[in-house]
C-alpha cells in the first residue's frame, strides 16, 4: 500500500486539475484556490508528468479536456468529494461546539430535526449536524459523534441508549373514506400501499399480517414504494393505507392529517439507538446532547 501511495501525485496537483477541469479555465481555477495562474499550470504540468500524458488541449478559444484528461476526473472527483467530506466530519468532531449525528432519512427528516430544532432553542451554543444516510452501520459511527442505529443493541465498541421502540401499524388519510373495519381479513380487501423491503432491513404487509399468523398476499399492480416515506407520503395524500413508523406518523394522527386504521399494533421488540464510540470520552456538547435526548 506505501508503494502505491508512492506513485500517487501530489494532491495538490489533482486539486488543480480538477478545478481547472470544473472551471474551463486557468484563471478562474487559480481565483478559487488563492494562487497564481503560473502555480496552476505547474501544479498542472506535474500532474501530467505522473499520468505520461497531457491532459488539457490547450487552443485559441481556451481549454478542453483530453481522453486522459476526461478518464482522469471521473476518478478523482468523487475520490476527492469523499476526502473533503471526511475532513470536515473530522474537523466538525473535534470542534468543541459542534456535534455531529448520523441516521437514516427517516428517522433524521421526522424524528431527529424536529428534536434538533428544540435542542437548538435551549442550547444556541451549540450546532447539531444531521448526515442522512440509509446505508448506516455500526462500522461508520466512529466517524461521528453519535449515530441513531436501529436493531437489537449489543454491538460491541458502541455505548447505546434506546430512543424509541419499533411499533407499526396501519394509516390513511384521516378524510379517506373506507370500509368498517372488524378484522384482519377485512384490512386485507382495503387498498394497501405495499412498501417494497427487499433492498433494506424493513417489516412489509408480508411481515407485518405474518405477525399476526396470518397469510397475505400482494395484489398485481398495487400502488408499491421502495421507501417509508414515499408510502407516508402516498398516505398523507389519500392513496390508500400504508404502514405507519409510530415515530413517522405519530405527529400527523395528533394534528389530525392522518388516522389509524384498526387497533392492531406490531411491536417488533427492537429499538432504534443513540450509540457512540467508548474509545474516547464524549466531549461536554456531545454529552449535553446526549443527556437532553434521554
Amino acid at each position: 500500500m506505501i508503494t502505491k501511495l508512492k506513485r500517487l501525485p501530489p494532491i495538490h496537483a489533482l486539486s488543480a486539475f480538477e478545478a481547472v477541469a470544473r472551471h474551463g479555465s486557468f484563471s478562474s481555477a487559480a481565483e478559487e484556490l488563492h494562487l497564481s495562474q503560473s502555480a496552476v499550470s505547474k501544479q498542472v504540468r506535474t500532474l501530467e508528468e505522473h499520468t505520461r500524458s497531457p491532459v488539457f488541449r490547450r487552443h485559441a478559444r481556451g481549454i478542453e479536456l483530453t481522453s486522459t484528461g476526461t478518464a482522469l476526473l471521473q476518478e478523482i472527483q468523487p475520490a476527492l468529494a469523499q476526502l473533503s467530506s471526511g475532513i470536515e466530519r473530522i474537523r466538525q468532531r473535534h470542534d468543541a461546539n459542534t456535534v455531529n449525528v448520523i441516521a437514516t432519512h427517516a428517522v433524521s427528516h421526522y424524528w431527529l430535526f424536529p428534536k434538533v430544532i428544540a435542542f437548538n432553542r435551549e442550547h444556541p451554543d451549540i450546532t447539531v449536524s444531521i448526515q442522512s444516510d440509509n446505508a448506516i452501520t455500526p462500522a461508520v459511527i466512529n466517524e461521528y459523534d453519535f449515530g441513531i442505529v436501529f436493531g437489537s443493541g449489543g454491538w460491541p465498541g458502541l455505548d447505546v441508549q434506546r430512543l424509541f421502540a419499533e411499533r407499526v401499524y396501519p394509516v390513511c388519510r384521516s378524510d379517506l373514506e373506507l370500509p368498517e373495519l372488524q378484522t384482519l381479513a377485512d384490512l386485507k380487501e382495503l387498498p394497501l400501499i405495499e412498501l417494497d423491503s427487499s433492498a433494506w432491513d424493513c417489516i412489509d404487509w408480508v411481515d407485518w399480517f405474518a405477525h399476526f399468523n396470518e397469510e397475505y398476499t400482494p395484489r398485481p399492480h398495487s400502488l408499491k414504494f421502495n421507501q417509508v416515506s414515499l408510502s407516508y407520503r402516498a398516505a398523507l395524500e389519500g392513496l390508500g393505507v400504508s404502514l405507519g413508523w409510530d415515530f413517522m406518523v405519530a405527529q400527523a394522527i395528533s394534528e389530525g392529517r392522518l388516522r389509524r386504521v384498526g387497533e392492531f399494533v406490531y411491536d417488533s421488540g427492537k429499538y432504534d439507538f443513540l450509540v457512540h464510540g467508548i474509545k474516547e470520552p464524549l466531549k461536554p456538547a456531545a454529552q449535553t446532547f446526549k443527556e437532553w435526548l434521554s
